[in-house]
């Protein structure tokens, strides 16, 4: 396949997106959270709460990935506020808000649901989504020009990561307490799929198949629904972009990358002259920046990453 056929495959994009400040929300999730949880600690908000970065992700999608069909934003009866002002309808054309129920039509007994698990084993469910997207969270963005080939070649998904081992096969790990995230539920998929190991897979954006995730589920909709039924995290779950993944790679339908081409943070203990120091020189070679729980950062720093993703992500530039 040419260069130019890999160009004419339809390429969308799927970002998952929550306003945890909504009431309406907030009204939805109580009946629904033990009395033990205490909803107001932060342990807990920065799974909802969010710093309208959500629009530097569909700007960066815009300006660096052009060549994208639709941008789909799932969400629960909300919309991001700045696709609600007049003057924005026209610029952005591409985005098309998607709610839960659409999604889960036939599956409703299983909403609301407040766990991205559930979300994601249902995205392959949104109408007319092309074969080939690239699904994303709401804290990855785009911070310099891609191509389709950087996602997808000869019509396959090009999978950013490396192999390790099973937490259990570990030394180490057999005597301390692991916590249950984003590898442990990348092994549960890794098993699923019939693997010993698992190819670990970092937060950059996930080119998929929609085709892999329905032939799957429709042989196996007893593990569907398994993943669908938890309103909130649970550690039997697995993540159905790695269990995607991991089919690919049996089935060798796929590409496997190194390179993550990923700035990425995750903590904001650091002074200011570090981050501006990292984004000023280090994003110059990447492709992706991942930036989690903004919720979470210091004001003054908060303030300068939003103002440096506002000024790098402006399309209309």
């Amino acid at each position: 396949m040419t260069k130019n056929n890999d160009m004419q495959h339809p390429i969308d994009a799927v970002i998952l997106w929550v306003d945890g400040d909504d009431e309406k929300h907030q009204e939805k999730i109580l009946p629904y959270i033990n009395k033990t949880v205490n909803v107001n600690s932060k342990k807990f908000r920065t799974r909802f709460d969010q710093v309208n970065e959500i629009k530097f992700t569909i700007d960066s999608l815009l300006k660096y990935a052009s060549y994208i069909r639709n941008i789909y934003i799932i969400t629960d009866e909300q919309t991001p506020a700045f696709l609600l002002k007049k003057d924005t309808l026209e610029v952005y054309n591409k985005v098309s808000i998607i709610d839960h129920k659409t999604i889960f039509k036939g599956y409703e007994a299983y909403l609301p649901t407040f766990n991205c698990r559930p979300i994601e084993t249902c995205l392959h469910r949104i109408p007319d989504l092309a074969e080939h997207f690239i699904y994303l969270n709401d804290d990855f963005f785009l911070i310099n020009k891609t191509t389709p080939t950087d996602f997808f070649k000869e019509g396959l998904p090009v999978l950013r990561g490396k192999w390790l081992k099973f937490d259990k096969d570990i030394f180490y790990k057999k005597f301390k307490k692991i916590k249950k995230g984003h590898k442990s539920i990348q092994q549960n998929a890794a098993k699923l799929a019939g693997f010993n190991s698992y190819y670990n897979f970092k937060h950059t954006p996930h080119p998929l198949r929609k085709s892999t995730f329905k032939k799957y589920f429709e042989a196996s909709q007893e593990i569907f629904i398994n993943n669908i039924k938890h309103k909130f995290r649970n550690e039997s779950q697995f993540t159905p972009q790695g269990l995607a993944n991991h089919i690919e790679i049996k089935n060798k339908t796929c590409i496997l990358k190194n390179d993550l081409q990923l700035l990425y943070f995750r903590s904001y203990k650091k002074p200011l002259i570090w981050y501006k120091y990292k984004l000023n020189t280090k994003a110059k070679g990447k492709l992706f920046l991942g930036m989690q729980s903004l919720d979470l950062c210091p004001p003054k720093i908060l303030e300068y990453l939003l103002e440096w993703l506002e000024n790098r992500t402006d399309f209309k530039k």
